[in-house]
């Protein structure tokens, strides 16, 4: 039985469930959050968080998934924030535009992705407008047995110095398999048999297993996935959006 004389004490909200309050308030509040919280929405203390949450999620249940890949994204950014330096450098040749450059875009990638070949030319105008942007080209081959291959080759490529031209080359080529694979190797000028070699050494399956890792820590199962300036975007966010987050970086230890 209640004793409604003496109500309990209100509970704080998690450490979760106030993530998850902050994420809503962003997606739905506008600015500032202002119709959710702090305008008794979703009030922040006092008796009946819990309540006010639940309610609000009833009655607005398309918002969660969005503000659970909101949060799980904040939370992916914020580890990347701390393993940046790692993240922004490129296997040995696996850069696109200036290898100096002070600006950088990491891209996630898979030859086999369409939406990656769609990014390409995002990617390719980025890196004409600007001459300080070094963009560093992961391999993350999840779709197809070929897409590791065309993955580990086009690290071979690096080596050899030529990674941008069997990366456009790759693109252009179609679905990888093998038919298009030593297309691609033969337009960017490879010598073959020094390429298969190094497709099969350590450092290549190192390289690929690494980025698998990391992905699967960040829970990041999709490509192309970016991280400019820090921030990670989700897919073939197109052109503008890749500019205005590399104009506006986060600190490297994290977000700001």
């Amino acid at each position: 039985m209640t004793d409604t004389a003496n109500p309990p004490a209100p509970r704080s909200l998690s450490i979760q469930r106030l993530a998850l309050v902050a994420v809503l308030a962003g997606l739905v509040g506008g600015v500032g959050g202002a119709a959710l919280v702090g305008s008794g929405v979703i009030p922040m203390g006092g008796r009946g968080n819990d309540q006010a949450i639940h309610d609000y999620i009833l009655a607005n249940p398309e918002i969660l998934p969005q503000a659970m890949d909101t949060l799980r994204q904040r939370q992916a950014e914020a580890a990347i924030g701390q393993a940046r330096q790692m993240v922004e450098a490129p296997f040995p040749g696996a850069v696109l535009g200036n290898p100096q450059g002070h600006k950088v875009l990491v891209e996630f990638m898979d030859y086999a992705c369409g939406y990656c070949r769609k990014s390409e030319a995002d990617v390719a105008a980025l890196t004409a407008a600007d001459p300080d942007l070094k963009v560093v080209i992961r391999q993350l081959p999840i779709l197809s047995p070929e897409s590791r291959v065309a993955a580990a080759m086009a690290l071979a490529a690096a080596e050899q110095g030529k990674f941008a031209a069997f990366h456009h080359a790759m693109y252009a080529a179609g679905h990888p398999d093998a038919e298009t694979i030593a297309a691609a190797g033969k337009a960017a000028g490879l010598d073959m048999a020094r390429a298969h070699r190094v497709a099969d050494s350590a450092p290549v399956k190192t390289e690929i297993a690494s980025n698998l890792d990391l992905t699967n820590q960040l829970g990041i199962r999709s490509t192309p996935t970016f991280v400019a300036g820090g921030h990670l975007l989700l897919g073939a966010v197109g052109e503008a959006e890749l500019r205005r987050n590399l104009d506006t970086p986060l600190k490297a230890g994290g977000p700001a």
